[in-house]
């Protein structure tokens, strides 16, 4: 089998120093590995510089929000429960959401969580997920209200490989300048980067475009097939303004801010769907059509992400860059440092 297509050839080691627990700040000090394709140069930077770096080509951002999706409480019986909430059913009769549940619970069984919000399991899903509807006060929620409710009492989701608990910061610091429409259970992390004043400089140069694809913990799901085209990708829900649409739909170079924006694009650029949700998965086998240039975080070993970052650049090279960044003590993961793919 083309090594490509085999598990085990995305894998590296990383020592657990590099993992960013927090966020360089200001965020224009964060490192930047930069590679050119066309003459494979290599160099090092900082964000601070990439308005100087970038050739003519539209931005793109996906203005997703994360929600407080970590909430905790009790059973009925007084054993303390936590509750992640994943994504709405949006073809439900009624207001019904995917959680992922710590603690065993059984159909029918209600879990109580502060200001009267209660959870009744109304399935038990695969994957250990579940299908629940809530309640305040005994009156069903809907998507907004719900949300409403967790900005309240909910904790921000940080990723498993954070090794701490959320704080304040987190509130700020895990959410893109940008960020508007909620839905998002993990930050588009490439963007948390930009500043407004970077923006404002970007926007002298370039035109700016924003997308929505709401990230789900899916993101984070181990791909476990050896041979990774058996991977069934997670679904995502997407909306791409008509503006952006006829961006994507012209020859204009396009740079897309992380690998959301780049599934998102390239869903467009394959189907012609302005919304929806989005299962499209990058690999070398299966290389973008139409974006021109990625800007990403350094991602897990054997993960979806690394592996769309190998569909720009070949495994080999993305293996090397990454041997490159461990070496230059580059920060990895969500709150890390980036690369420039040009």
């Amino acid at each position: 089998m083309n090594e490509d297509l085999i598990l085990s050839y995305y894998d590296y080691i990383l020592p657990q120093e590099l993992i960013a627990n927090y966020p360089v700040n200001p965020k224009e000090n964060a490192k930047l590995l930069v590679y050119e394709r066309k003459s494979q140069k290599i160099f090092h930077t900082t964000f601070a510089n990439l308005k100087d770096i970038l050739p003519d080509c539209a931005i793109f951002f996906n203005d997703t929000k994360v929600i407080k999706a970590r909430i905790y409480g009790k059973k009925s019986s007084g054993g303390k429960i936590e509750l992640f909430l994943h994504q709405p059913f949006l073809n439900s009769e009624k207001p019904n959401f995917m959680v992922q549940i710590k603690g065993r619970v059984k159909i029918n069984e209600i879990l109580y969580f502060e200001k009267n919000l209660t959870a009744e399991i109304i399935e038990i899903l695969e994957d250990g997920m579940r299908k629940v509807c809530f309640y305040q006060n005994d009156k069903i929620l809907d998507t907004n209200k719900l949300y409403k409710l967790l900005d309240q009492i909910g904790h921000i989701p940080l990723p498993p490989y954070i090794k701490r608990t959320d704080n304040t910061d987190d509130i700020k610091d895990y959410q893109s300048i940008f960020a508007k429409n909620l839905g998002a259970v993990a930050a588009p992390t490439a963007s948390l980067h930009f500043s407004e004043d970077m923006i404002n400089d970007l926007n002298k140069k370039h035109e700016i475009y924003h997308l929505t694809l709401h990230v789900g913990a899916g993101t984070f799901k181990n791909v476990e097939c050896e041979n990774i085209q058996e991977h069934k990708m997670h679904s995502e829900f997407f909306n791409i303004p008509k503006k952006a649409c006829e961006i994507i739909d012209s020859k204009k170079p396009i740079l897309g801010i992380g690998t959301t924006v780049t599934r998102t694009i390239e869903y467009y650029a394959r189907t012609h769907k302005e919304s929806g949700f989005c299962d499209l998965f990058l690999h070398p086998n299966n290389p973008p059509i139409r974006q021109n240039y990625l800007l990403t975080n350094f991602h897990l070993p054997k993960s979806t992400l690394i592996m769309l970052v190998s569909s720009f650049i070949g495994r080999e090279q993305c293996l090397k860059l990454y041997e490159l960044a461990i070496k230059e003590k580059y920060r990895f993961y969500s709150y890390g440092d980036a690369m420039l793919i040009l």
